[in-house]
């Protein structure tokens, strides 16, 4: 039995007159075409901008250590917390935050996470930039079933259907441990929930957090630390009339029916800006030079993000999804696709104490135009001057190709609905779209219709091409995820190497990827 048949998707009925595959709704902003996607509307009045403090997720320690690893563990819990003044949420949240708790590793030190599902549903992990085997990868089927299984079976009883055994594939029940050699170069990497069909729903809810790789190239760099690091998780997020978390899930109980209503087919858009799970937060900052790491965690909403008033030098960039870049570069603005990150140094010393600095989003309009802002204080001792070189990159060229494969990303039907295809097949876990020899390159050439972040489990990747030209201006370094414009033709170049076994790699829209728009690659 195929996967297709295997889920309830609603009939075409419910979704008639959208159009997918005549023209999909985007937002439009200041930028042009930004987003592909649609805007939900809180339902309560939005707070005021820039009232509250920044805050940093806490860093989590292990619960014990050996010579070769540290141990970790994480509660998935559901929560009430406060992020609008005046009114509580309810989160699903790793230990009961979001984001969630930190991790901080060591290149080539393994960490063990077990994660304990304490929530009604199913859940997953997946280590987004882990060189992970395939056991602990988050394959989006096996599941961390809830250790009470009672809101399952009521909601299986009440349907007569659900996520039974013929969904499952390498499920555990009430708890997980994930295996992270972190065999890698030091990055910031993040984790979230990846459980087929209802990834967005989930991750909107709260299961995401930073995980941090460290290692002694990056250190020897003596780069802006403790107070001046900055994790910059940007999410952006809509409030029911109590302050709830609004999202237009066919099924709300998130056990049957996966998808989203109306048009948000294309990608559901927030109009709360979250950084770190508070609103348009500002941050007192030391007239000094700051490391911002950036992470856009949006289910589909693009950035494009630049610095007012521009910084002496603009944004100098050092890193990416993957680590630093061989030598650093100087931006005005950033393009940020959804699963992307982007490591910065922004030096405060050029302002007046008191200036407010702030982040803002030019392919946002009214108040999501703006992120977050910086109050700059005194100018204080700071002595590091970002070097002229980074890291060493090998580049990866056609030449060392063994094989090129094209791969297209777009709408079409799934079952008797709309959805997100990859070579017009929607996801199976049965279906094996490449199967690749560890220790080879190979050339992928990825082909969009609308805005597609596309992203690759186990291996990161270098951009060869865009269209008849070089890689973007925002394509440096390694990457795991690239983003694909509208009607845009790109050539990656991957290593396959690390661990044999069966990866997936997705359109990380994540209403794209629950609506079938991932696919599956072997290694062996």
């Amino acid at each position: 039995m195929s996967d297709v048949s295997r889920r309830t998707f609603v009939g075409a009925g419910l979704l008639a007159g959208i159009g997918l595959g005549v023209g999909i709704p985007y937002s439009l902003g200041a930028g042009g075409s930004t987003s592909t996607g649609n805007l939900l509307p809180s339902r309560l009045p939005l707070p005021a901008l820039f009232t509250s403090p920044f805050r940093t997720p806490p860093v989590l320690y292990p619960v014990r250590s050996d010579a070769d690893a540290d141990y970790y563990d994480i509660s998935q819990t559901r929560a009430d917390v406060s992020i609008l003044p005046g009114t509580k949420t309810e989160i699903w949240g790793y230990n009961g935050i979001f984001p969630g708790p930190t991790i901080v590793s060591r290149r080539g030190r393994s960490a063990v996470v077990t994660h304990a599902n304490n929530l009604p549903v199913p859940t997953v992990v997946h280590l987004h930039g882990g060189r992970t085997p395939h056991d602990s990868d988050g394959y989006p089927t096996d599941f961390i079933y809830p250790g009470d299984m009672s809101y399952m079976n009521q909601h299986m009883d009440m349907h007569g259907q659900g996520m039974g055994p013929s969904m499952a594939g390498d499920t555990t029940v009430g708890q997980r441990s994930y295996h992270y050699p972190l065999d890698q170069r030091a990055a910031m990497l993040w984790y979230h929930d990846h459980r087929m069909d209802f990834t967005g729903p989930s991750v909107w809810r709260g299961l995401a957090g930073f995980h941090l790789v460290r290692d002694d190239e990056e250190d020897a760099l003596g780069l802006p630390a403790g107070a001046r690091e900055l994790p910059v998780m940007i999410t952006d997020r809509s409030f029911g009339a109590t302050g709830d978390f609004l999202y237009p899930s066919i099924d709300p109980t998130l056990m049957t029916t996966p998808g989203v209503t109306g048009s948000f087919v294309a990608g559901v858009l927030g109009d709360v800006m979250l950084v770190n799970g508070t609103p348009w937060p500002v941050a007192k900052v030391d007239g000094a030079k700051y490391r911002l790491r950036i992470l856009n965690a949006c289910n589909a909403r693009r950035l494009n993000l630049r610095i007012d008033p521009q910084p002496d030098g603009g944004m100098t960039q050092i890193g990416t999804d993957g680590g630093l870049l061989a030598a650093p570069i100087r931006h005005e603005h950033f393009d940020l696709a959804p699963a992307q990150r982007v490591d910065i140094v922004v030096d405060f010393a050029g302002y007046k104490p008191g200036t407010a600095v702030t982040l803002l989003n030019d392919f946002g309009e009214g108040n999501m135009s703006q992120i977050m802002r910086f109050i700059v204080g005194p100018k204080s001792h700071d002595t590091f001057t970002v070097p002229d070189r980074l890291s060493t990159i090998e580049p990866i060229t056609a030449a060392d190709a063994v094989a090129t494969r094209t791969f297209r990303f777009q709408s079409g039907d799934v079952g008797h609905t709309k959805g997100w295809l990859i070579d017009g097949q929607p996801f199976s876990s049965d279906n094996i779209s490449a199967a690749v020899k560890l220790g080879t390159v190979e050339i992928w050439r990825l082909i969009a219709d609308f805005h597609h972040p596309v992203h690759l489990h186990l291996n990161p990747f270098q951009v060869l091409s865009r269209g008849i030209g070089g890689p973007g201006a925002f394509d440096a370094g390694w990457k795991d995820t690239i983003d694909l414009r509208p009607a845009e033709e790109a050539a990656i170049a991957i290593r396959f190497d690390g661990y044999a076994g069966k990866y997936v790699f997705h359109c990380h829209n994540l209403e794209h990827e629950d609506m079938a728009m991932m696919a599956n690659f072997m290694t062996r």
